[in-house]
Order: structure tokens, then C-alpha cells, then sequence
């Protein structure tokens, strides 16, 4: 839209290490539940990293939801704007796709197309060590308020969020509907049937019989 401010919202992280979803679960339900303007893009950002950096560098506003490591009591929502998102985004990395978007907002500032304002929307994660495995209750729990910040931030500049008459399905999501929410968590196969933390020769560096003989 002409003379309307470019925005995009993003959640960042790895759906299948339990709470480092929380950034694609709060920007999907934020798609269920409102929608907006054509200037407003929703996206998964996934782990993508410098593979975000066209997306971001088009955005005067950037929003993002992650799952960020603060040193707090888990499902502690923290909220952080402009300057300090680089520096909480690095706080304390969980895993490769931090290193990779802190990487996104370099480059971006390199390029002189670092969105004039940025908001960080961080969850303290409970669990991140359960591979194939859900959010945890604490962190679940914040997608609701995780979204209310974002809409309070963006009305500031005039933004605004249509409520749907009805949330759409929970199948309808901004990446792959066999990750939906109650799919991915109703169709884990049992402990017994996966194991959760890999194989533990590679985990640990132990060699098989045939390694060793």
C-alpha cells in the first residue's frame, strides 16, 4: 500500500526441539487469528537464516518471535526494541539459526537496509533437549500475550489487525500443514517407538562393534 510502512512479522526456530518453536507457533496462530493489510507480511523464517536477508531488508518494521535464552524462570516473555535486538538475539545461543539471524540484521545494517524499527518478542524456553517433542505448557502459555505485544506494538504506528469472525483451522499454517500444532503433537510415536535424544554412538562418540574391531 502506498505510503504505508512495510512490515514484517517473523518467527524464527526449530519446530522439532520442542520450545524453540515457540516463534513459529506465535506467528502462525497470529495468522489464525487477525488479519492484516497487504504492506503486513507473516512469515516462518524456520532456520533459514541468511535466506531471510531480502525479506528483512524490504521491511521498515520487523517483528519477531523467538524462543531466547535470558537466564530467567522459563515462559518469562521479555520484550526488546531497536538497538539491544542484536545484542538479546546473541544473549546466549541455543542453536545455529540465532548465529544465522543475528547474522540477517548484520548484513542488513551493512547494506543500509536495516528496518528503522525492530521489536523482539523472546519467551525464556522450558525444554529444548526432546527432539520431536512440543512446546511446554509455561511456554504454550505466552503465544496469546506474545501476540497482544506484537498488535500493541504495531498500532503505535498506526497498524492495525482486522480480528477473523473465526480462527481459521488449525491446518491452515504459513508453512506445512503435516506441522500443525495438534497434528505434530497427537502423531508422536511413543518413547519406546523414538527414541528422543538420537543415537547414542554418535551422541556420545561411542564405536559400534565393527568400528571397533
Amino acid at each position: 500500500m502506498e505510503g504505508m510502512p512495510e512490515v514484517l512479522i517473523l518467527g524464527i526456530g526449530n519446530l522439532l526441539w520442542a520450545d524453540e518453536g515457540f516463534g513459529v507457533r506465535a506467528v502462525e496462530a497470529l495468522h489464525r487469528t487477525h488479519a492484516f493489510a497487504p504492506n503486513v507480511k507473516l512469515m516462518d523464517g524456520g532456520t533459514q537464516g541468511l535466506y531471510l536477508i531480502e525479506h528483512v531488508r524490504r521491511a521498515d518494521i520487523l517483528v519477531v518471535f523467538d524462543a531466547v535464552d535470558y537466564g530467567l524462570p522459563p515462559g518469562t516473555m521479555k520484550l526488546v526494541e531497536d538497538a539491544d535486538v542484536p545484542r538479546f538475539l546473541g544473549a546466549k545461543k541455543m542453536s545455529l539459526h540465532q548465529t544465522g539471524f543475528q547474522e540477517v540484521i548484520a548484513t542488513a545494517d551493512l547494506f543500509g537496509d536495516l528496518p528503522r524499527h525492530l521489536f523482539l518478542i523472546g519467551v525464556q524456553p522450558e525444554e529444548l533437549e526432546d527432539y520431536g517433542g512440543s512446546l511446554r505448557d509455561t511456554v504454550k502459555a505466552q503465544i496469546a500475550p506474545a501476540n497482544a505485544a506484537a498488535l500493541s506494538y504495531l498500532a503505535r504506528f498506526g497498524i492495525e489487525a482486522a480480528p477473523r469472525p473465526a480462527p481459521l483451522a488449525e491446518t491452515v499454517t504459513l508453512s506445512s500443514p503435516e506441522v500443525a500444532l495438534g497434528s505434530y503433537e497427537d502423531g508422536r510415536p511413543s518413547a519406546d517407538a523414538a527414541y528422543r535424544h538420537g543415537d547414542p554412538r554418535v551422541v556420545f562418540g561411542t564405536p559400534s562393534d565393527e568400528e571397533a574391531r
